[in-house]
C-alpha cells in the first residue's frame, strides 16, 4: 500500500539502487573466476599471513594489526549508528522534513514520500552497523584462533589452527567490506531527496567506483605486478 504512492520511475531508480547493491556484492565475492577482485585477492595474503604467523616467535606483530582491523570496524559501526539515529530523529519530525523538503525540490510532495526516501538510507546504514558489528566479532573469534596456535611450527596443529584463523579473518573482512558497500550506497541513496533520476545517476556514479575499485585499481595492479602465484 504505501510503495502505491510512489511513481514508476521512483519504483525503477529503488530496484536500480537494490540490484546493484546486490550484484555487485556478488560479483565481487565471486572466487574461481579470471578476473578476481581485490576482495577475493586478499584471502590469499590473509592465508598467507596466517601460516607466516606460524614461524614467527613473537607475535606482537600480529595482534597489532588484528587490533587496528577491529578499531576500524568499531569506528565504521559507530559511525553508521549515529547516522542512523539522525535520520530517524528527521524522520520522526514531520513538520522538519516538510521544510527540508521544500528546500531541495520544488515540488510538492507529502511527508510521507519523504519518509520512505528517507527510510532506504536508514535500511542501508542498518545493514552496515549490523556487518561492521559482525566482522568485529568475526575479528574477535580469529584473535583466539591465533592465540591458539602452537609457537612450535612442527607442531601438527599449528598448520590446522592457522587455516581455521585464516578462515574467520577472510570471513570478517568480508563483512566488513560489505559494510563499507552499504555506506557507499546509503550516500547514494540520499540523491533519492531530489528525485528518481538523480537517485539511478548516482548509483550509477557509486557501482563504478566500487567496481573500479575492485577490478580496476593500482592497488590491484600492484597485487599481481610480479606474476606471482596465489
Amino acid at each position: 500500500m504505501v510503495l502505491t504512492t510512489l511513481s514508476w520511475l521512483d519504483a525503477l531508480a529503488l530496484a536500480t539502487i537494490l540490484l546493484a547493491w546486490d550484484g555487485l556484492g556478488a560479483w565481487i565475492e565471486a572466487e574461481n573466476v579470471a578476473r578476481p577482485s581485490v576482495t577475493v585477492l586478499m584471502t590469499h595474503y590473509r592465508r598467507a599471513w596466517m601460516e607466516e604467523m606460524i614461524n614467527r616467535d613473537g607475535r606482537v606483530f600480529d595482534a597489532t594489526i588484528l587490533t587496528n582491523l577491529r578499531q576500524g570496524t568499531a569506528f565504521f559501526a559507530s559511525g553508521a549508528m549515529l547516522a542512523t539515529g539522525g535520520l530517524l530523529t528527521l524522520i520522526g519530525n514531520s513538520d522538519q522534513l516538510i521544510v527540508v523538503a521544500r528546500d531541495l525540490t520544488l515540488e510538492e510532495e507529502t511527508a510521507l514520500i519523504w519518509q520512505i526516501k528517507l527510510l532506504l538510507t536508514v535500511v542501508l546504514l542498518t545493514q552496515a552497523v549490523l556487518r561492521f558489528v559482525w566482522s568485529n566479532r568475526l575479528f574477535g573469534y580469529c584473535a583466539v584462533l591465533m592465540a591458539a596456535v602452537p609457537n612450535d611450527p612442527t607442531d601438527p596443529r599449528a598448520l590446522p589452527r592457522a587455516g581455521k584463523a585464516a578462515e574467520i579473518n577472510i570471513r570478517a573482512a568480508f563483512n566488513f567490506n560489505r559494510g563499507m558497500r552499504a555506506i557507499y550506497f546509503a550516500l547514494g541513496s540520499l540523491a533519492w531527496l531530489l528525485g528518481p533520476v538523480p537517485l539511478i545517476a548516482a548509483v550509477l556514479v557509486i557501482s563504478y567506483v566500487i567496481w573500479n575499485r575492485d577490478f580496476a585499481s593500482a592497488s590491484r595492479e600492484v597485487m599481481l605486478s610480479d606474476g606471482e602465484q596465489l
